[in-house]
């Protein structure tokens, strides 16, 4: 085994094609015709194309920054909607500040699959 590769699941191509690419900014190479293929500093992204897709109601792929509340503040002006979860003690732009000072700030993709940023102490 050499290289990692991840993968993710959309039903609506064109969608996803906008919002990674656009809205997310990732290097996008080529659509294979089965799949989406990005290029993550390295790894690979596959969005694999399906007829039907239920999203799975935890984060699927995430990316760690060095400033959180910049890249949140980023993304909304994109149009991006971060979640809110009861009990998380969210701050007002939807950030988590875990009692290790670790944070997090979730969103979802066009399809619904979970994303994630952290700040990592």
């Amino acid at each position: 085994m050499d290289r990692v590769i991840t993968f993710l699941l959309t039903a609506r191509p064109d969608a996803a094609l906008a919002f990674y690419r656009d809205t997310l900014g990732l290097s996008y190479l080529r659509d294979d015709g089965f799949a989406l293929v990005f290029d993550l500093n390295g790894v690979m992204l596959r969005i694999a194309k399906v007829k039907e897709h239920t999203p799975v109601p935890s984060t699927v792929l995430g990316w760690e920054t060095m400033d959180i509340a910049a890249d949140v503040a980023a993304l909304v002006r994109k149009g991006v909607r971060f979640q809110v979860y009861e009990g998380m003690g969210q701050d007002a732009q939807g950030i988590c500040t875990f009692l290790s000072g670790d944070k997090v700030a979730w969103f979802k993709d066009p399809d619904g699959n979970v994303l994630s940023l952290s700040q990592l102490v």
